[in-house]
C-alpha cells in the first residue's frame, strides 16, 4: 500500500512553494528546542547507537543535520522530491544521506532495511498528517525499518492541538503567515486520538517502551510576540 497522489501532490506543492530560509516554514524550529529535547527521552533507548538513524519525514532536513552531528550514519527520508532537494541544498557538505521513501508503503520500508540493516528511527509529526488510511501501514514500515535492535521516537501532535490550531486558523486576522500555506495546500492535522498511537505501533508487533508529553514548538508567534507551542505526546517503540 501506498499513499494516495493527493497527498504525494500535496506536499511537493508545499515545499515547492517554501522558502529554503531558515524557520519559514511552521514547524521547522531550531533542533536545540525540537530534535534536541527529543534525544534527551530517546537516548536512554537505544539499544544501540551506532546503528543507522533514520529521519523519517525529514522535509528540509533540519533535524537531520542535527542528528548527523551526533551520530555515525544518518538519513533524512521523505516522500516529497521537493523537500530532499531543500534538505540537500541546505547540506553541501554531505552530512548525512537523503531518500525519498513512501512510508506507508511496507515494501519500500524493507527495501531500505535490507539495505541499512536495523535502524533507529525518528518520527516528528507524521502520523497526524497521513489519511486514516495510510495510518497503521505507515506503523508496519516503522517496524521493518526497526528490526530486531532498533528503536523508534515519535512524537505527535495531541488532540488538543487542534483546538489551538483551529482558533489560529479562525482568527480575526486569519491564520498567521506561516500556517497559512499548511492550510492552503489541504495539510491540515487528522484528529488522531491519543491513545490511538500506541495501538497503531503494538498492531505492528512493537512494544511501547516510554510515553510522555512535551510541547511542540513551531517558528511561529501570535500578534503579541508568543511563540506558539502546540501540544504534544512522544513514545519510544521497538521489539520486545
Amino acid at each position: 500500500m501506498s499513499v494516495t497522489s493527493r497527498y504525494r501532490d500535496a506536499w511537493e506543492g508545499f515545499w515547492n512553494e517554501a522558502s529554503g530560509d531558515r524557520g519559514a516554514v511552521f514547524w521547522d524550529a531550531e533542533p536545540t528546542l525540537t530534535a534536541g529535547r527529543h534525544l534527551a527521552h530517546f537516548e536512554p533507548h537505544l539499544t544501540d547507537a551506532a546503528l543507522p538513524l533514520i529521519d523519517l519525514g525529514c522535509g528540509n532536513g533540519t533535524q537531520t543535520r542535527y542528528f548527523a552531528e551526533r551520530f555515525p550514519h544518518v538519513v533524512g527520508a521523505d516522500l516529497s522530491a521537493a523537500a530532499l532537494a531543500h534538505a540537500r541544498h541546505a547540506d553541501p557538505g554531505g552530512l548525512a544521506a537523503y531518500r525519498q521513501l513512501d512510508a506507508a508503503d511496507k515494501a519500500e520500508a524493507q527495501a531500505l532495511h535490507a539495505e541499512l540493516g536495523d535502524a533507529n528511527v525518528y518520527v516528528r509529526g507524521v502520523l497526524h498528517q497521513c489519511d486514516p488510511d495510510d495510518r497503521q501501514p505507515l506503523a508496519d514500515a516503522l517496524a521493518a525499518l526497526l528490526g530486531e535492535r532498533g528503536r523508534a521516537f515519535l512524537v505527535e501532535p495531541s488532540q488538543a492541538a487542534k483546538t489551538v490550531l483551529m482558533g489560529l486558523a479562525q482568527g480575526p486576522a486569519g491564520p498567521p503567515a506561516k500556517l497559512a500555506p499548511v492550510l492552503r495546500h489541504g495539510l491540515t492535522p487528522g484528529a488522531v486520538p491519543d491513545e490511538a498511537v500506541p495501538e497503531y505501533l503494538r498492531a505492528a508487533g512493537l512494544t511501547v517502551l516510554a510515553s510522555g508529553e512535551l510541547p511542540l514548538v513551531t517558528t511561529e508567534y501570535t500578534a503579541d510576540g508568543t511563540r506558539i507551542e502546540l501540544p504534544s505526546t512522544w513514545v519510544v517503540a521497538g521489539t520486545a
